[in-house]
């Protein structure tokens, strides 16, 4: 079953915007709410003081004393006012009307909201006395010059289109950014693919652990399959280029000398064996880099392998089975291809025979690792520079003075082991070149 991480991550990144937008709002338009609908500390206090006086002229004066400051406080914020007791009865000396009593029932504390009446009539605020508030409160009907703003039309379009606008701009460019960028340059990398521009800077993504990341990987595994096909084509055009030259060259030798028939069909044979050998482990190679086939493995005992290559080795080479010495037991068995594991063995063992010396032994030996088999392959021949072991295993590469042969034997050895889930790579002994195969055990019968 498939994650989906990229979509978590867009879905916790939309989550996260609603979350912070609604929290923007709610606490930015509280805020607005109180700078527009609610007095400010300094206009509280303000009107506090007030309520203080009214009590000082109560405690001191009475109700004629309540009566002068209702007067003056009135004259000076043209405004209504009233100091009422504990019944919401006049302290002053002159009773509240009807019409001005029922202005009792629609006060405001200071820290309520402060917005006009429908009758578009200004609010009625209630102090209470600072020092006894049981004894009396100040009704001031509050000040024009007091009364806060409200939201205006500009204030709505700020809170409720460009905040918003603002967010979701920021949200598209964190989409862009995690999103459109990456696939601008997955875009970017197929183009240049397109142009067989296989050169091109990797795309830097394949770190991301998302679908994104997964798609990069497989561009990139593309431009790198892409690149080894291309150079490997180019490689066997010059390869086969030049080997064929001097087969075919040969053949328009022979055939335009004044050979014996039966030499001339000798000579003819050999060189038309060579030209076939040499196509058909190019094609071998070919397929297997280009195809990347999926081998049917099963258990495979390696000693039964050896036998029969040896006969084989034997018949061709003349060497005697006592100088091919293998060590392994009947419960050396690995999980592998029969035909790619013994074609690729075979390849091996002739290449050590080549190499070996006049008397020389080659020896199979192994040795189990977890749950791999470890075999060794050793000659007794001149060994490679250590710079060169990498090399041998590269098509058409031969070294200095190592005989006949296209190069192919090896690089095929290679594929095939690879494609059967192991490793093959070669080191130096003491003396001659040991080529190490590293193959799965099959499973205990």
């Amino acid at each position: 079953m498939r994650r989906h991480p990229l979509l978590w991550k867009l879905a916790l990144l939309q989550v996260c915007f609603c979350l912070l937008l609604t929290w923007i709002l709610w606490t930015w338009g509280l805020s607005v709410e109180r700078s527009t609908y609610f007095l400010a500390p300094a206009d509280r206090a303000y009107l506090a003081q007030f309520a203080a006086q009214a009590e000082q002229a109560w405690r001191r004066d009475g109700a004629q004393g309540v009566e002068e400051f209702q007067r003056t406080l009135a004259q000076r914020e043209q405004t209504w006012v009233a100091v009422v007791g504990p019944r919401l009865e006049s302290l002053g000396r002159t009773p509240l009307s009807a019409d001005e009593a029922s202005r009792l029932t629609f006060m405001r504390k200071l820290d309520w909201p402060m917005s006009r009446r429908l009758q578009d009539e200004l609010p009625f605020v209630s102090i209470a006395f600072p020092e006894h508030p049981e004894d009396g409160r100040l009704v001031i009907q509050l000040p024009e010059h007091l009364l806060p703003t409200g939201l205006t039309p500009w204030t709505h379009v700020v809170t409720h289109g460009v905040a918003p606008a603002l967010l979701a701009l920021l949200l598209g460019l964190l989409l862009y950014r995690h999103l459109v960028a990456p696939l601008n340059r997955l875009r970017d990398r197929a183009d240049a693919l397109r142009a067989d521009d296989l050169d091109s800077p990797g795309l830097a993504l394949e770190t991301r652990h998302d679908e994104l990341g997964e798609l990069a990987q497989a561009f990139e595994h593309m431009a790198l399959r892409l690149r080894r096909s291309l150079e490997q084509q180019r490689l066997l055009l010059r390869t086969l280029s030049h080997e064929l030259r001097t087969p075919l060259a040969r053949l328009r030798i022979a055939h335009d000398s004044e050979l014996p028939p039966e030499q001339l069909r000798q000579r003819l044979a050999r060189e038309v064996d060579d030209m076939q050998k040499l196509l058909e482990d190019t094609l071998d190679l070919a397929w297997m880099d280009t195809e990347q086939p999926r081998l049917v493995c099963e258990a495979v005992q390696v000693v039964s392998v050896w036998e029969a290559l040896v006969q084989d080795a034997c018949f061709e080479s003349g060497w005697s089975p006592e100088r091919l010495i293998c060590s392994l037991g009947p419960d050396c068995r690995v999980q592998a291809h029969l035909d790619s594991f013994a074609q690729a063995l075979e390849n091996l063992l002739r290449n050590a025979i080549r190499h070996s010396p006049t008397g020389g032994e080659v020896r199979l030996d192994g040795w189990r690792e977890d749950g791999h088999w470890h075999l060794c392959l050793r000659d007794q021949g001149p060994g490679v520079p250590p710079a060169e072991l990498e090399q041998i295993f590269q098509p058409y590469r031969r070294l200095p003075d190592s005989g006949s042969g296209f190069g192919l034997g090896l690089p095929i050895a290679r594929r095939a082991i690879e494609l059967q889930g192991g490793r093959l790579w070669a080191s130096n002994g003491e003396p001659g070149l040991v080529q190490h195969l590293y193959l799965p055990a099959a499973p205990s019968v």
